[in-house]
């Protein structure tokens, strides 16, 4: 049983995530507030699908860096932007969805999350890349992968594996397309962690985001 937690602000948004979630087998709406401070205690959820813009604050990022720690976390908003996305990623979150997101859409998302992986609405792939085109075209603000460098080298399978890792995909789900055992899996990704410096999935995701652009 997935259980997942809700925080939105407006009725209406917490309400109608609660009803595309509430029929689906597997799935247990745990909590549903308006406010993060009124969560219960966190051991009772595997996912936490949280709005990014609380009324009268600013995108909710810290929020979002201190569960996520403890608890995946699913940002949902209106917000399309890049600068949004990128930042909910940097601060941990395990996944973004759009508010216009269907529920089979939702539903898959926070399947995806609770089973370890990374979820993102389709539509967002492609302004993500955008995004990471202009800081590659900024030297000075996006560091040595933004200088030309050439891209770390990975193994054929080392490069399978995060294309899989950044299409949202388990260790289970990927050692299953490769045909190999999940330990492999998990072999191959602390190598490409250890090569990319990458700390968890988001990192592995923008690192695939930045490597393979298009071709993802």
């Amino acid at each position: 049983m997935i259980r997942v937690g809700i925080v939105d602000d407006h009725p209406v948004a917490r309400h109608g995530v609660e009803h595309m979630l509430a029929g689906a087998e597997g799935v247990q709406v745990a909590a549903s507030v308006a406010d993060t401070g009124l969560l219960p205690p966190l051991d009772r959820f595997d996912v936490v699908v949280h709005d990014l813009y609380l009324v009268e604050e600013g995108p909710a990022i810290e929020a979002v860096a201190t569960l996520s720690p403890v608890v995946p976390v699913l940002v949902m908003s209106a917000s399309r932007r890049p600068g949004d996305v990128l930042a909910c990623i940097r601060a941990g979150a395990r996944g973004y969805v759009t508010k216009d997101a269907s529920g089979p859409l939702m539903l898959a998302a926070v399947t995806t999350v609770a089973a370890g992986g990374f979820a993102l609405s389709p539509h967002l792939a492609d302004a993500l890349l955008a995004d990471l085109a202009a800081l590659a075209e900024a030297p000075e603000e996006a560091g040595e992968a933004a200088r030309g460098q050439a891209p770390v080298p990975l193994s054929p399978r080392e490069e399978e594996t995060l294309r899989w890792i950044a299409r949202g995909q388990t260790h289970s789900q990927i050692a299953r397309r490769m045909g190999i055992s999940k330990a492999t899996v998990d072999s191959h990704v602390e190598r490409i962690r250890a090569k990319l410096h990458a700390g968890n999935k988001a990192d592995l995701t923008r690192s695939a985001l930045q490597r393979f652009g298009d071709d993802l």
